[in-house]
């Protein structure tokens, strides 16, 4: 039996899903570790539902998401491309972790740390989520950090002589040593 048997995933879909491009899976080869930078679950998913793309009628959204209890959510089917990585969406699924990190003033360079720690409870709900899609995605060999991917620097808001970091997520409280430990995929090299 997996450790992950009793994993109870919560389906519940954004209003935009059925206009997502699909996807064979494939193609998916890697997960993306995000954190919401909000206060809640519920605020991120006002976020999640804001159309952002006129053309398509679509936002920005993880397929996943784990709240502080360790609860998943299902908000994008795995074989949807959902937007959550500039130029990494087509090939990986976005596990967004709800913590505050720079929220509510993330791009003001007096704000920037992340001190939120990642409770027991989220950690062990990503890993479960981790070990199932290793198992239902036959090329799924690799994990990365938002903040490894989107590297960008954007100008502060309190200070248009700074820049900023754009992403910095999952960030400096993620445990990664015991994510890795506990799930058989790999750090994507950047």
């Amino acid at each position: 039996m997996h450790a992950d048997a009793d994993l109870v995933v919560r389906d519940e879909p954004l209003p935009y899903v059925p206009q997502l491009d699909r996807r064979p899976l494939e193609q998916v080869d890697l997960v993306v570790i995000h954190c919401t930078e909000l206060p809640d679950l519920a605020t991120a998913r006002e976020y999640g539902e804001r159309v952002l793309y006129p053309l398509s009628s679509t936002g920005n959204s993880g397929h996943f998401y784990i709240d502080r209890d360790g609860s998943v959510h299902r908000w994008v089917d795995v074989d949807c491309i959902a937007h959550h990585t500039r130029g990494y969406n087509p090939r990986s699924v976005g596990v967004e972790l709800v913590n505050t990190g720079r929220w509510p003033d993330w791009l003001d360079s007096r704000r920037q740390v992340m001190a939120e720690p990642y409770g027991d409870a989220q950690i062990a709900g990503l890993v479960d989520l981790l070990r199932k899609l290793r198992r239902e995605l036959p090329a799924l060999r690799f994990i990365a950090g938002h903040e490894d991917l989107d590297t960008d620097e954007v100008a502060a808001t309190d200070d248009h002589h700074a820049t900023v970091r754009r992403k910095r997520d999952p960030g400096p409280m993620f445990p990664w040593d015991r994510v890795l430990a506990a799930v058989d995929l790999e750090r994507l090299p950047v």
